[in-house]
Parts: C-alpha cells; structure tokens; sequence
C-alpha cells in the first residue's frame, strides 16, 4: 500500500466518474497510455483489479475491490486537496500568528498592525495575549513585544525610544520644562514596580529627588483619573500618554523634564533560530512602520 501515489487515485476517479481511460487521460491532460500505467501500479498496490474492462463501447465499471479504494481514495483525495490550499493561504499570509503585549502597544501599535494584517489577509487568526511580567518568556508566542530585552535565545528589533513626561493638572506646575528636583516630597501616582518602573524612580531619585507615591496601579486610565482628581501627578511614558489621550484632555498638561530621564526601549522579540511564517514576517515590518509614524513626543514636536 504504500507505493501507490495520490495521481494513482486521481486517475482512478476521473475514469470511474467519464467511464473510459481516454476521457479520463483527456481530462487529466495525460496519453492513455500513462493513465493505464497509473492504474496498473495501483492494482499492484492494493493487490487486484480495480476496474473491470468489458472492451469495446460499454464503459469500465469498478470491481468490488475498486469500489473499496475508490471510496477510501475520495477522502484521500480530499484531504490532499485541503492541505495544498492550506499550504497556499499559508503562503500568502494566512493562518495563525499569536502576539504577546502589553498596555501601552497594544492602546498605539497594535490596532494599526492588526488592521493592515485584517485588511491584507482576511483569513488570518490572529491571538492576543497581554501581560506585564517581570521576566516574560516568549513561550509558544510568534512575537512578543516588551519593554526591554528579554533573557533566553531571543532576537529582537527595537521599535523606538519611549520618552518620560510629567503628566500634571493643570496649574499645578509653570508652563514649560520641569526640573525634577521641583518633584520632591510631590505626591505622585505611578505603576507597581516591575518593568522599566523600577529604573525610572531610580533615576529620579539620583537627580535629587524623593516623590511621595500615594498610589500604584497597572492600569493607565486610573492613574490619569487619579491625576485629574488632584491625588498626584505622575511620571509617564509617551506611548502610555499617547495611549491614554492626553493630549487632547485640556484638564491636564504634558510637561519636558530637566534633564531628562533615560527613555524605556520598546522592542520586539521572537525566538531565536525560528523561521517566521509569511504572516510574523508581515507583522514584523508592519510595526517597524507604525513606530515610526507615530506622533512625535512635545520633547521633539
């Protein structure tokens, strides 16, 4: 059984279905000749004849042992047929790509990405998973963006430099630039300390400075409610200010500090040695142009 071939069922079908080998040669495009030489490896194969061959005008009809083969060979055929154009949506950027994030891409870059991948490959399924841990592993994941280089056998493109900006009720600071000593002892709200958290207050306490942290939350539009309240002020980056609308919101004000702190990185990761669908491939250079399209921080406006 296993030295026929899927073209051995083909042929079988196509005479079973036009009752003769020549117009079943005619139209699979083959001579008769080879249509005959493919049923006879069959035959071999499977261990009988296939066919019954009454000559002359009367049509070739299945034996028993045909009707056997040809019922199992349909579904060969079938599936054969549905994994070719597996295979081919594949190729073309279909399938499957699963994508880890976090907040502040997945409010800015993501929605981008996952529009022009929607718009250019309908048949895509695309898989979202969001989380902020302190050691992320790519796992299962085609991509995973972070705010940092991860550990492990990874690649990775870095996507931009994310600057940090105070984010202040209006009049609770001049107009223009801040100098962070102005933050000490101001009550502030800020994330939990994981990520790049942890680097940004340690930078700003070795300007001088010693926020009070009144209160910590994942979450950028609680902060950003927290800061219109009047609890604090907060220390966030542009992607998360972006993300949130601030820009737009004339209860708050956006303000450059002095000097300024050292930017979180945004990368994008895969594993290392894999070789990208179509799709990942796709996606990789669809993020490298919407990080670079985004609006311009008012550090550089």
């Amino acid at each position: 059984m296993s030295n026929f071939e899927l073209r051995h069922l083909a042929a079988m079908a196509a005479i079973a279905e036009e009752g003769s080998f020549g117009r079943a040669a005619a139209r699979l495009g083959y001579t008769q000749s080879t249509v005959s030489q493919q049923i006879a490896a069959l035959e071999r194969a499977v261990g009988g004849p296939v066919f019954d061959r009454p000559g002359g005008p009367k049509p070739v009809r299945l034996t028993p042992l045909g009707s056997v083969v040809l019922d199992h060979g349909r579904a060969l055929l079938a599936k054969a047929a549905a994994l070719a154009d597996a295979v081919d949506r594949f190729q073309t950027g279909d399938g499957r790509i699963d994508i880890g994030t976090f907040q502040s891409v997945s409010n800015v870059i993501l929605p981008s990405v996952v529009r022009r991948l929607r718009d250019e490959h309908p048949g895509c399924d695309i898989r979202l998973s969001e989380e902020e841990p302190e050691q992320p592993q790519i796992g299962d994941l085609d991509l995973l963006f972070y705010d940092g280089r991860i550990d492990g056998d990874a690649e990775h493109r870095k996507l931009l430099d994310d600057p940090y900006l105070l984010v202040a009720r209006v009049g609770a600071f001049p107009e223009g630039p801040i100098p962070l000593e102005r933050l000490d002892g101001t009550p502030m709200v800020a994330w939990p300390l994981t990520c790049d958290q942890p680097l940004m207050e340690q930078a700003v306490a070795r300007s001088g400075a010693r926020p009070q942290i009144v209160f910590r939350t994942v979450v950028n539009d609680t902060l950003l409610s927290m800061v219109r309240a009047g609890l604090g002020s907060a220390l966030l980056p542009w992607l998360a200010i972006l993300g949130a609308g601030v820009p737009s919101d004339d209860r708050l004000r956006i303000h450059e500090l002095r000097p300024t702190l050292p930017p979180r990185e945004i990368y994008l990761h895969w594993q290392a040695g894999r070789i990208h669908s179509p799709l990942a491939a796709h996606a990789v250079d669809i993020a490298l142009e919407v990080a670079a399209e985004l609006a311009p921080p008012p550090t550089t406006a």
